[in-house]
Parts: C-alpha cells; sequence; structure tokens
C-alpha cells in the first residue's frame, strides 16, 4: 500500500459516522441496494441495514453490495428485530413516509443517532414499520409526482444528515470512532485486496497493518499466503 492509499483511507475511517445509517426494508432491486450502498459511503455511513425474510433475497442484497466492500451490509429477517438492534443502539427511527403526522425531513436534527427507514419500491413501508417509526418525514414536492425513487430519496436525506453533521464539526476528527479490530479489517481489505482475498480463501488470519500502512507478520503466515494446492 502506498503512503498515499494509506492516508487516504485514516482520512476515510477518522470521519466514519457509525451513529448514521439507513435500514431498506425489502428493497428488492439490485441497483436501487447498490446506489443507497455507494450515497452511504460517500457521507461517511459505515454500515447499512436490509431486511429480507428470504435466503434468497439475502443473497441478492449481498451480491448488490459487493461492488462497495467500505460499506458493510446487515441483513435481518424481520423489521422488528432490525429496528430493536437501532434502538438498542439509542437511535431514533425515521419513516420515509407521506401521512399526516409527516415533517419535513430538513427539521429533524441529524446529529442525533439516526436510523433511516427506505421502504420496497413498489408498497413502500410497510404499516409494522410504522408502527415502530418514532417520526414519518417527507420531502416536500410540488410537482405531479408524489415519490421519488428510493435510492434518490435517500441521497436527500443521508446529504442533509451529512450537512447538519458538518456544521456540527463530527467529520472534524483526527481519530476513528470504529473500533481498532474494525479499522484493522478495513486497512488490510481495502489497501491490500488481493492479498485480503488469499486470506481469507485460506482462512488465514488477518495481519496486523503498522502505522506506516504496511502489513507486520511473521515467516509461517507469508509462507501460507504463498503456498499452493497440489492437485
Amino acid at each position: 500500500m502506498t503512503p498515499e492509499r494509506y492516508a487516504r483511507i485514516c482520512e476515510m475511517l477518522a470521519a466514519r459516522q457509525p451513529d448514521l445509517t439507513v435500514c431498506m426494508e425489502e428493497v428488492h432491486k439490485p441497483h436501487n441496494i447498490a446506489a443507497v450502498i455507494r450515497t452511504a459511503d460517500a457521507v461517511g455511513v459505515h454500515e447499512v441495514h436490509a431486511v429480507w425474510p428470504s435466503s434468497r433475497m439475502r443473497t441478492l442484497v449481498s451480491s448488490a453490495a459487493g461492488s462497495n466492500s467500505w460499506v458493510q451490509v446487515k441483513t435481518h429477517q424481520t423489521i422488528e428485530s432490525a429496528v430493536a438492534k437501532m434502538k438498542a443502539k439509542g437511535m431514533q427511527v425515521l419513516a420515509t413516509h407521506l401521512s399526516d403526522k409527516a415533517v419535513d425531513f430538513r427539521t429533524i436534527d441529524y446529529t442525533r443517532p439516526t436510523c433511516i427507514l427506505l421502504g420496497q419500491e413498489k408498497t413502500g413501508i410497510s404499516p409494522e414499520a410504522l408502527a415502530l417509526a418514532d417520526s414519518d418525514i417527507v420531502i416536500p414536492m410540488v410537482g405531479m409526482v408524489q415519490s421519488l425513487n428510493v435510492s434518490v430519496a435517500s441521497a436527500l436525506i443521508l446529504y442533509e444528515a451529512q450537512r447538519q453533521r458538518q456544521n456540527a464539526g463530527m467529520y472534524q476528527r483526527e481519530i476513528s470512532p470504529l473500533t481498532h479490530k474494525e479499522q484493522q479489517r478495513l486497512l488490510f481489505e481495502g489497501g491490500y485486496p488481493v492479498l485480503s482475498n488469499v486470506a481469507k480463501r485460506k482462512k488465514l488470519p488477518r495481519p496486523l497493518i503498522d502505522e506506516t500502512g504496511q502489513i507486520v507478520a511473521d515467516d509461517e503466515w507469508w509462507s501460507a499466503m504463498q503456498m499452493t494446492v497440489k492437485r
């Protein structure tokens, strides 16, 4: 890993926002899933969540997420279990839904720990999810259409969250809010993607990345990495 690459990854890690996330409830179009994840990475979201009851769709979500190795996707079988995990972290849960009690998404305080619920492309957010949400939020629209594409809606909301957090100084950190273990994972997987894939395939332990971005590993680890399987 070059010094420039190492510095760029460290800069990204320092700006991560582990208490800001989105939860996609049965969003099923791969291009939408990928777009939401791409935007999440752009604003510093560390992980996103997806609710899919079937294993086939959980595989689809994982495949769509594969193009972005910087954001982890956590899948859940039910919206109840997903929201419970968010609330256990002290997050306010906001549902993107047009209702009598819905408020303009820009009036929300996104400097608080926040999860944004995004509904399925055709049917929107389920009644079960709405009952669990703390607030309904809407994006004001004055045209003839009544809704935006789910990935577009998520981008607008996430960038409002980024604006507020930037103004509050929440991106200006020298030390990453992520655990040391998580920082090491991203440094290895992002700084050495080829070696990371080989290590995973061979089920080798992840090596230490030092303060210059270099791998620290013993001779046994390097030998195992270079060893080919005889057929």
